[in-house]
């Protein structure tokens, strides 16, 4: 099973930056970042609702589930 994050092409759509973003949800730049990356290992279900409200998008925008290969 692999999850991949969108965020970054959502953000490009929004024409909102990691500082911007950031700031409006009230978290760490860095961890936006980790999340545009998919550096990530968790994402907390309050920090996606925070990203889908201030992107005014749904979840399906952000993260993308790809199943394995059999």
């Amino acid at each position: 099973m692999a999850m991949i994050t969108r965020l970054d092409r959502t953000m490009a759509d929004r024409k909102i930056s990691v500082k911007d973003l950031a700031a409006e949800i009230d978290i760490a730049p860095i961890n936006i970042s980790r999340i545009r990356t998919g550096n990530i290992k968790a994402l907390r279900l309050s920090t996606l609702e925070k990203l889908c409200r201030a992107l005014n998008c749904q979840p399906n925008d952000i993260v993308e589930y790809v199943p394995d290969e059999d």
